[in-house]
């Protein structure tokens, strides 16, 4: 659905027919995932492994950035999470595995709005498995006026009580340009600059989340954090500590963000990680995932299986109508690759 919204959206088609799949190799004894810390239930990769008796092994990233460069220095991973942002230039340099649709009759429980997408037409090197929005987690009884905007983490009223995901570049530049009235995408260099500018404001006194001393959502629920960048897992891990944690989707437009299961080229076990991607197509176990992560599906075949706190929870499942402005995290140019990546740098450094 969002992706449609954002301009992604290839002309969309029913899903592949798929043939028998052919005699397969035998399994890998161990499939290595590149994730996020705490993604991925735990429950869903022992009952692969309990099934196929394939050990799943998870290598934690902490940015996006740090798994591609991982996936550039060679062999590691057989299977990556990866935002969409990310699927075009990575087929582009050649490091993503085309995959074999005869090993994946369950493609046909994806939702068309998640199929064949201009990053990947055809959805021929990636699998969406689940989307969302970007927008504030708020102690909502500690401040002062109610938070709607993207600007409201520059109030100073909130200083040294804003929070960011500092592994997340892309999102914080874009989000800091919505907060300015530019296209989270834009790489124009006079309006990089002033979102450099406004967020070297909060450098000085900005909690990273991804700290190791920073107990999140702890710090949320106890107020030590009352504004920050976040997502509905974020909000409802915070609400479980204290109700008072609210999400809101900021007037400007919350950001969109939708993860892909990828293959990298160089992995020798092609074949047992088109069985996981199969397997996490399974309505059952994507349900599991969504009951238990928190995160949209873009799985139509799951969705009777979610729990209805869950579907019914418009953090989590947004209306259309609350993302007219919401605005997906595109793919760059090298030229704007180079300048982003110069922007966190100096960001970063706290040098304008």
């Amino acid at each position: 659905m969002f992706l449609a919204l954002g301009g992604l959206a290839a002309c969309s088609r029913p899903a592949p027919s798929v043939a028998p799949t052919p005699t397969s190799p035998p399994l890998a004894e161990e499939l290595v995932i590149g994730d996020w810390e705490n993604d991925l239930p735990q429950s869903v990769l022992d009952r692969f492994t309990a099934e196929y008796g394939v050990k799943v092994r998870t290598d934690l990233y902490k940015s996006q950035e740090q798994a591609v460069e991982n996936m550039r220095a060679g062999p590691r991973y057989d299977v990556v999470v990866m935002e969409s942002r990310l699927v075009a230039p990575l087929i582009q340099s050649g490091l993503l595995a085309k995959l074999d649709h005869r090993s994946l009759p369950n493609l046909k429980n994806l939702s068309a709005d998640f199929r064949d997408l201009a990053y990947d037409p055809g959805n021929n090197h990636s699998i969406p498995f689940s989307w969302g929005t970007t927008g504030l987690v708020v102690r909502s009884d500690l401040v002062e006026a109610p938070v709607t905007r993207w600007a409201d983490l520059w109030d100073p009223r909130y200083a040294g009580k804003t929070a960011l995901w500092f592994g997340q570049p892309r999102e914080v530049i874009g989000l800091t340009l919505k907060s300015l009235g530019y296209s989270a995408n834009s790489e124009k260099r006079e309006e990089l600059e002033a979102a450099l500018a406004r967020l070297l404001e909060l450098r000085p006194t900005v909690v990273e989340i991804e700290d190791p001393d920073v107990h999140w959502p702890k710090v949320l629920a106890d107020g030590q954090v009352v504004v920050a960048m976040g997502y509905a897992n974020d909000m409802i891990a915070g609400r479980a500590l204290n109700p008072a944690v609210k999400y809101v989707l900021p007037a400007e437009g919350p950001l969109l963000w939708n993860d892909t299961f990828v293959v990298p080229a160089d992995s020798s076990h092609q074949a047992t990680a088109e069985l996981f991607l199969d397997f996490m197509l399974r309505p059952e176990i994507s349900a599991e995932f969504v009951n238990k992560a928190s995160f949209a599906t873009p799985n139509d075949a799951a969705l009777p299986l979610v729990l209805p706190k869950i579907t019914n929870d418009t953090a989590i499942f947004p209306t259309r109508d609350s993302l007219v402005k919401a605005e997906p995290i595109l793919p760059l140019s090298p030229a704007g690759e180079k300048l982003y990546a110069d922007i966190w740098q100096r960001f970063l450094a706290g040098r304008p």
